[in-house]
């Protein structure tokens, strides 16, 4: 019998193609992890704190390395100031499809202190360790190419879980599901910013500069930690969040505490003082009308919150604390209502570098997490009344000697860029289908929060893009995320990739 070479290739299609589609994406990782794991590491490498520009640069570099080479065009979207971070962009498109799904991550990280690392570990220089240091684990080193990976295991790095994780996961899915012969059934979009740390504040740009590119009918955030459970995680809101910067002043030079205690005013106290005034002894915030622009959860978000697993015995054992801040709500429950949070006190030394002396100045950052209802501008005016209230007067600059003569009680105060609090309906139809798509990779009950403790300026996709957002967790929730000694589980990540396959094929 004689075959054309057209008929033995349409054969051989026909016998590979049940194999490729036989094919699970767990199984492909698997298959795959020594590579994956080694253009991860390439990754982690490269220094990605937000302001380092020529390294922030180089991650976009390879980023786009990492999307041309699994088939997508990638391009850098800009706003409209220059020397801008980019955003890297791709596109892939499915015939016939009519929905269009777009994925985001940041590339950028917070700063680090590498004297606050584990001694001998460089942030940037990731290490493999068997499990948490601080549970017993071990330090394995670098990875070296093509060695087995064990899943269990955890990466140790900056970024390595906030939030490359999500780039590397979206991409690695991708290509999972094209090399297995997986259909897509919508149109995929890429988005991966780089100054999500340092408050997005040219996303905005980057939205109206590019509009109609960046149109979807959902957008899905990989970012932030699954459930302290363990079990797969979907969260349909963030929080917005706005720092307040506040100096108390003394006198212009310090001065000995002998010679002028019970006579100089002290500003470390009188910032002790006004601090304490905003909060009282059951964590209840007494800024006025703090609370009064909460929207109410609905029916089914607060369906979904009674079901959220408690694990405040286990967070409390495992963090130390004896009892938390306020005692008639838990965790999941505290998430859904504003915050005031102290990030930082400092006010002359202490330590062996303590002297006897009265302070010139006390500072302190203030960090509001917003829910949705609250303006972070109103949200920060009420604290400022707040402190007015209580005798101060507020200035946006250092004081003048006409200042100190005139005014008793004087505080800078200095409010950075913030961002409001954003949150999806759960029962829309879209968000039903995305649930049940990362239903499909776990035989256990998804996690489902309305809204996370974290912030991310998601409010700019309703705003500008008129897009609704959901956000679909992946990494560990003990990670050290924005801390020393960053960590991933290689597990999750392995997870992550099966997850955001499922989404990226599911019928819409």
């Amino acid at each position: 019998m004689k075959f054309s070479i057209s008929s033995t290739i349409g054969l051989l299609f026909l016998c590979l193609a049940p194999s490729l589609q036989a094919q699970t994406i767990p199984a492909y990782v698997s298959k795959n992890d020594r590579r994956i794991m080694e253009e991860y590491i390439r990754f982690l490498s490269i220094p990605n704190v937000s302001a380092d520009t020529l390294n922030i640069r180089k991650n976009a570099a390879f980023i786009q390395e990492m999307m041309v080479s699994r088939g997508i065009k990638a391009e850098l979207l800009s706003g409209t100031t220059p020397g801008v971070t980019p955003a890297v962009f791709g596109e892939i498109k499915t015939p016939g499809a009519t929905k269009t799904i777009g994925f985001y991550a940041h590339y950028d990280g917070q700063p680090v202190n590498p004297k606050q690392w584990y001694a001998g570990v460089e942030p940037f220089k990731p290490v493999l360790i068997t499990a948490p240091l601080e549970s017993g684990g071990k330090i394995m080193g670098p990875y070296k190419p093509g060695e087995a990976v064990n899943p269990d295991w955890r990466i140790l790095g900056r970024g390595s879980a906030d939030d490359k994780a999500g780039v590397m996961a979206i991409l690695n899915a991708y290509e999972a599901l094209t090399k297995t012969g997986k259909r897509l059934n919508a149109n995929i979009k890429f988005l991966f910013e780089g100054e999500e740390e340092v408050g997005s504040i040219h996303l905005n740009e980057i939205f109206r500069q590019h509009k109609t590119k960046l149109q979807a009918d959902l957008w899905i955030i990989i970012d932030a930690p699954r459930h302290v459970s363990g079990r797969k995680t979907i969260v349909y809101g963030v929080r917005g969040d706005v720092n307040m910067h506040l100096t108390v002043y003394g006198a212009k030079r310090p001065l000995h505490s002998g010679n002028y205690g019970n006579w100089a005013p002290n500003p470390a106290l009188k910032l002790a003082q006004l601090l304490a005034s905003m909060k009282d002894d059951k964590g209840q915030v007494l800024v006025k009308g703090f609370y009064d622009d909460v929207t109410p959860l609905t029916a089914t978000e607060q369906k979904a919150l009674s079901q959220i697993p408690d694990q405040d015995a286990q967070l409390k054992k495992e963090l130390g604390i004896h009892s938390p801040e306020r005692l008639d709500q838990s965790l999941a429950e505290g998430i859904m209502q504003p915050t005031l949070n102290i990030n930082g006190l400092q006010s002359a030394n202490v330590g062996s570098m303590a002297s006897n002396v009265i302070p010139t100045k006390a500072e302190a950052v203030l960090d509001l997490r917003l829910v949705k209802g609250n303006d972070y501008r109103k949200q920060a005016e009420k604290v400022i009344a707040h402190i007015k209230s209580r005798g101060f007067h507020v200035i946006n600059r250092e004081p003048t000697e006409e200042d100190r003569r005139q005014y008793p009680n004087l505080i800078k105060i200095t409010v950075e860029h913030g961002y409001n609090a954003q949150r999806t309906p759960m029962d829309l139809p879209i968000a039903r289908s995305i649930q049940a798509a990362v239903q499909s990779t776990t035989k256990e009950p998804l996690v489902l929060i309305p809204s996370m403790g974290g912030s991310l300026p998601l409010y700019l996709f309703e705003e500008i893009l008129e897009t609704k957002v959901i956000t679909v967790p992946i990494v560990n929730y003990d990670n050290n995320q924005h801390a020393e000694n960053e960590n991933v589980r290689i597990q999750y990540l392995w997870e992550g990739i099966e997850t955001i396959a499922a989404i990226m094929g599911a019928r819409f």
